[in-house]
């Protein structure tokens, strides 16, 4: 039923409420309403907030967006984990209803003294909801007593009413009539890694692997970890690690993705499981479960966290098929059909046959989580998910996360948006996304604009620049130029970004033209790198990568999701964009094209930067160490491999006149 006063069109509001709206301890965001009433009375309203133990958070006054909409919001801040609540109430306020009459009435001698006498009483009702000490309740008698005071010309007695100290205690204790609310919603707080870190992907069995007598032998974790400093030097948050468990001899795939793997070659290690174990083993080239200890320890020590693959597939000799053969499709034959993704096929690898046994893969599947959680692994990159039953998601993450809070899965999915949005509603705390197929302005624009807005309620993107299976052609035709800038874009669109190792080197090799598979592509074979060489000779991108991911580091803007603004440029090579974080302000400017230096005007929209049209600031070029003065418009020019960028941020102390350029 509705309201006396209708409360309609709460947001966020996801799955109809059913689910929560997402946000990290600290993290604002913005609660907005439809408020209205009959007839020409005021109305107002706030944001009733709870915290996890159900006590009610600070009082939350909204605003009307834009005069005459009735669309009301306000800013929220929770500040600690857990699940929150909030509701929108929405009242009469007969003291904004009297002080509007009484501005208009009183001057024009309008029932003087019946208007006055009604002020007095309202006040005098609202000074009992305005506390003794420190509340302001003695001005708001003292109005009361001004307004009946018949001596006093009626100007005066309604100024008394209207005065500054009175107008800041209703404020904040306001008279409030007919109040109604809306349902309480659900709001999932959770720690800040679910909305921002850097991310950096290695296969371990490359790093230190060596040739003996000839033949290239596995890293293992002990030589894996000897590469963590370097990565935790470029300022990365979470080292992410594909499955590090036993993969199968049957159908074993070769280099670049040959059906006749030779005795030599290592295999996918998404083809998981052999006689040496499942997905709860560690492959014994890498070491030992000790190993795997020492390596989680080690990155500890260097404040990164591991981020470890978790496939729910099974190469035809992992262990659950002969034990579990019901979780397995056959066909007429017998025989179990290997996974497919057309154009792709693998045909190491089987999938599950979830509809047989859900309670039974949903308590493995938690087993297996809990036992790598109990080995130092508090994040999980989830490979595929879309392929699998969103119940099935659902109930492995809630069963997890309602013990284990802390827990981040990350969606893999590269599928339609209603699946991955989905996936993201029913608990995924990140996700991939269509990022690397989006390099025009107007792509980034449209996108970017979608992952800042409504669905980050529920969906957070985590932008890798490459994967294992992913090299684009931008990347492919562009050279270091747009390595430089792609990385620079991912590190500041979104407050989640992530590389696959090689990327600092520029690595552009596609299997064939046409393919965005890499030559010789890790997933089949080892490849160590010589890293060390890379960065002597200046090959390395290393250097833009860690001063990205210290900018990040020390702008909290960078930090968020929400807040995200385009501003025009006239040239469709040049995108524009700021973030805006309570006293922080970065700007961003980007050369789209990597082959050709470009030039443009950038028309910065001031307010969304908290600046008045006329006003001038000076900006510090964060790659660079230059400053410059900026205003409404200013001159860039952005040569590829020289400046493929800026990263301004606004200085505290706004300047006006003079020329803004750069």
């Amino acid at each position: 039923m509705i309201g006396r006063i209708p409360v309609l069109d709460v947001r966020p509001l996801v799955d109809c409420g059913r689910r929560p709206a997402k946000a990290v301890a600290g993290e604002t965001l913005e609660v907005t309403a439809t408020v209205f009433r009959e007839g020409h009375d005021a109305v107002a309203a706030n944001v009733a907030l709870r915290d996890p133990s159900g006590r009610p958070g600070p009082w939350t006054p909204m605003r009307e967006l834009a005069p005459g909409t009735d669309r009301w919001g306000a800013e929220i801040t929770p500040d600690a984990e857990g699940r929150w609540s909030y509701a929108v109430e929405a009242w009469s306020d007969p003291v904004a209803t009297w002080r509007h009459t009484a501005r208009i009435k009183i001057p024009a001698g309008i029932d003087t003294e019946l208007v006055l006498a009604e002020g007095a009483e309202l006040h005098e009702r609202a000074a009992k909801g305005v506390p003794k000490k420190g509340g302001g309740r003695e001005a708001v008698l003292a109005a009361a007593d001004a307004l009946r005071d018949e001596k006093r010309p009626a100007a005066a007695r309604l100024a008394a009413a209207l005065a500054p100290q009175v107008t800041e205690a209703l404020d904040r204790h306001p008279l409030r009539e007919l109040v109604s609310s809306s349902p309480a919603l659900p709001l999932l707080v959770e720690r800040e890694r679910a909305l921002y870190g850097s991310w950096y992907e290695f296969f371990p069995r490359s790093e230190g692997a060596r040739r003996v007598r000839g033949k290239l032998v596995s890293g293992t974790f002990r030589t894996a970890a000897e590469r963590l400093p370097a990565v935790a030097a470029m300022g990365f948050d979470v080292v992410y690690l594909p499955p590090i468990h036993p993969i199968g001899v049957t159908h074993r795939k070769g280099p670049n993705n040959t059906l006749s793997a030779g005795p030599r070659d290592v295999g996918v290690p998404w083809a998981i499981g052999s006689h040496e174990g499942g997905h709860d083993a560690v492959h014994p080239d890498l070491g030992t479960l000790e190993d795997f200890d020492a390596f989680v320890a080690r990155a500890r020590e260097l404040r990164l966290e591991i981020a470890l693959d978790f496939a729910l597939q099974c190469s035809p000799d992992h262990p659950w098929v002969d034990k579990h053969p019901d979780w397995f499709h056959r066909r007429a034959d017998g025989s179990i059909a290997y996974a497919e993704n057309p154009p792709k096929k693998y045909q190491d690898i089987y999938p599950i046959a979830f509809d047989r046994d859900m309670d039974g893969i949903v308590e493995e599947t938690v087993r297996v989580l809990r036992h790598w959680m109990d080995h130092g692994v508090r994040i999980f990159r989830v490979d595929n998910p879309h392929t699998k039953p969103v119940v099935f998601w659902e109930r492995v993450i809630a069963e997890i996360n309602v013990a284990d809070p802390d827990v981040i899965f990350l969606a893999e999915a590269f599928t339609r948006p209603a699946m991955m949005k989905t996936l993201g509603a029913v608990g995924f705390q990140q996700s991939y996304t269509y990022f690397t197929w989006r390099n025009t302005k107007s792509e980034l624009t449209e996108y970017l604009t979608e992952l800042s807005g409504e669905s980050a309620d529920f969906m957070r993107p985590n932008l890798f620049v490459n994967t294992p299976d992913i090299l684009h052609a931008y990347l492919q035709k562009g050279g270091r130029p747009a390595f430089e800038v792609r990385a620079v874009l991912a590190a500041t669109l979104s407050p989640t970004w992530g590389v696959y190792a090689g990327y600092e080197l520029c690595e552009n090799a596609p299997l064939r033209d046409g393919s965005e598979e890499y030559l010789d592509s890790e997933k089949y074979e080892l490849r160590p790198r010589d890293w060390e060489s890379a960065e002597r000779s200046g090959a390395s991108i290393a250097p833009l990568i860690t001063t990205l991911n210290r900018i990040r580091r020390r702008q909290p803007a960078l930090r968020r999701l929400r807040g995200l603004r385009f501003h025009d440029t006239d040239n469709d090579a040049v995108l524009a964009y700021s973030r805006h974080a309570g006293s922080n302000t970065v700007v961003v400017v980007a050369n789209l094209d990597p082959h050709h230096t470009q030039e443009a005007t950038v028309s910065l929209n001031m307010p969304e930067l908290g600046l008045d049209w006329h006003e001038t600031v000076p900006v510090r070029d964060e790659l660079t160490g230059e400053t410059y003065h900026w205003g409404r418009a200013n001159y860039v020019r952005l040569e590829p491999g020289v400046t493929p960028a800026h990263v301004l941020t606004l200085r505290p102390s706004p300047q006006t006149g003079g020329s803004p350029t750069s």
